[in-house]
C-alpha cells in the first residue's frame, strides 16, 4: 500500500494580511497531481487542517475542493485534528464523510476505532491521534493526575497497543499532532505549551510501522517511519530557504519497504530585501522578487515616506517593510557623542536640537543651575557616614 504524508495545510491563513486561499488551493490541486502520478492509496493528515478553529466558508470550500480532487485522483484520506482545528466542528460529520472516502479522526474515542484498510497482503489499522490538550483530555483518558504531553500521548498509545494487539498483529500507521523531541520548529508553529510541557518522546511511537507527524513546518526526519511532512506553504520568511514537501511510504506485507520524498512545486517565492528605497526600486538584480512575497529592510537615512506603496509599484507582492537605522542603537550613539564633553556643551547641544539655539542669558542661567546642582553633590558625597547607615 502506498501512502502520502502531508500535514499542516493551515487553510484560511494570512501571511502578512495577505489572504493566502487561492496560493492554497494550487497547493492542494499539486498534492492531487502527485496522488494521481504516484497511484497512492492513502493520504495521511495528521492535523491543522485549518488555520482557525471557526474557519471562513472561503476556507472551507477550498479545503473541500481539495478533498474532492484528493478523492478523484484515487486515494482515500485519513485526518486528525491539531492544535488550530475545532476537534468538534472537523469531526462533525465524520460518519457521512468517511462513506465518501474521507475519514476524521478528532476524539479520545477515536483512539481505539482505527480506520481499516486491506491490500494483497491483508488489513492495516491506521490510527489517528488528534491534538490533546491535557487539561481537557487527562481525566477522559484516564490519567487525571498526567500534566505533559508526554503523559498524554502515552496514555493514548497505550489505547492504540491494546487495540492493535486485539488484531493479532497487522501492520500499523499512527498520525499524531504533536512536538516530537528531535523536531526542529520554524517559528510560523503556534506553541502548544500550555497545559504542560510541549515535547514527547520518539519512544512513545515504538513498533509502529509508519508515524505520520503534524505540528512543524518543514519536512523532517526523525527517524526512518517517524517524520513530519510540515506545510505545503511556507508560513513566514524564516521559512523562505525551505523546499516544501511530501513523504511517500510503501507498506509491504512485513512493514515499512521505503520512504520517498516528492517536493511540491513553488506556488510563490518569498524574498527578503535589504537597502535603501530608491535601491531596491532600480536595481536590476531583484527582477526575480517582483513576482514573490517580499519582505523588505530599508536603510535609509531618513525613515522614508509611504514605503510600503512605493515598493508594491515594482513588488506587487510586497508584504512588509522595516525602517532599520543605519547607524545602530541610538543609545550607543548617544553616549559616543557625549562622551568627554562639558556639562554645559551638552545641555547646549540638547536645547538646540530640541528647541532652538539658546540665548546667551539662557546658558548663563544653565550654567549656574549647572554649578549648584555640581556644589549640591559633592557637599552630600562629602558629610561623614553615619554609623547606623555603616551598619545596615
Amino acid at each position: 500500500m502506498r501512502l502520502l504524508h502531508t500535514s499542516d495545510w493551515h487553510i484560511g491563513r494570512t501571511f502578512h494580511g495577505v489572504d493566502l486561499l487561492a496560493d492554497q488551493a494550487r497547493s492542494l490541486e499539486s498534492l492531487a497531481e502527485i496522488v494521481a502520478e504516484q497511484r497512492v492509496d492513502v493520504v495521511l493528515l495528521p492535523g491543522d487542517v485549518y488555520d482557525r478553529s471557526i474557519p471562513s466558508a472561503d476556507a472551507i470550500a477550498v479545503c473541500n475542493r481539495g478533498f474532492e480532487a484528493i478523492r478523484a485522483a484515487g486515494a482515500v484520506i485519513v485526518a486528525t485534528s491539531g492544535n488550530h482545528d475545532s476537534p468538534t466542528r472537523l469531526g462533525a460529520l465524520g460518519s457521512f464523510a468517511a462513506a465518501g472516502g474521507l475519514h476524521l479522526r478528532t476524539s479520545v474515542a477515536d483512539l481505539r476505532r482505527p480506520v481499516v484498510l486491506g491490500d494483497e497482503y491483508g488489513e492495516i489499522a491506521c490510527y489517528g491521534i488528534p491534538y490533546l490538550e491535557p487539561e481537557i483530555t487527562r481525566v477522559e483518558l484516564g490519567v487525571p493526575q498526567a500534566r505533559s504531553h508526554a503523559e498524554i500521548l502515552d496514555a493514548a498509545m497505550s489505547r492504540v497497543r491494546a487495540d492493535l494487539e486485539s488484531r493479532g498483529g497487522v501492520r500499523s500507521v499512527v498520525l499524531a499532532h504533536a512536538f516530537v523531541v528531535g523536531g526542529e520548529a520554524t517559528g510560523s508553529e503556534r506553541s502548544i505549551s500550555v497545559g504542560g510541557v510541549e515535547t514527547v518522546p520518539m519512544g512513545a511511537f515504538e513498533g509502529i510501522d509508519y508515524v505520520a507527524l503534524g505540528h512543524l513546518h518543514s519536512p523532517q526526519t526523525l527517524s526512518e517511519s517517524i517524520r513530519y511532512s510540515g506545510s505545503p506553504l511556507p508560513y513566514s520568511f524564516a521559512e523562505r530557504s525551505h523546499r516544501k514537501a511530501v513523504w511517500i511510504a510503501d507498506l509491504g506485507p512485513e512493514g515499512l519497504t521505503g520512504v520517498e520524498r516528492h517536493d511540491l512545486p513553488r506556488v510563490r517565492g518569498l524574498t527578503q530585501l535589504t537597502g535603501e528605497l530608491e535601491e531596491l526600486l532600480d536595481d536590476p538584480a531583484h527582477a526575480e522578487a517582483e513576482e514573490h512575497y517580499v519582505s523588505a529592510n530599508l536603510t535609509d537615512h531618513a525613515r522614508p515616506v509611504d514605503a510600503l506603496r512605493r515598493l508594491r509599484q515594482r513588488f506587487p507582492h510586497a508584504v512588509h517593510v522595516e525602517w532599520i537605522r543605519p547607524e545602530g542603537n541610538p543609545d550607543l550613539r548617544y553616549r559616543e557623542r557625549v562622551h568627554g564633553r562639558r556639562d554645559t556643551e551638552v545641555a547646549h547641544s540638547f536645547l538646540a536640537d530640541v528647541r532652538r539655539e539658546p540665548t546667551d542669558t539662557e546658558m548663563a542661567w544653565l550654567t549656574r543651575a549647572l554649578a549648584a546642582a555640581t556644589a549640591e553633590r559633592e557637599v552630600a558625597e562629602a558629610q561623614p557616614v553615619d554609623a547606623g547607615e555603616r551598619t545596615a
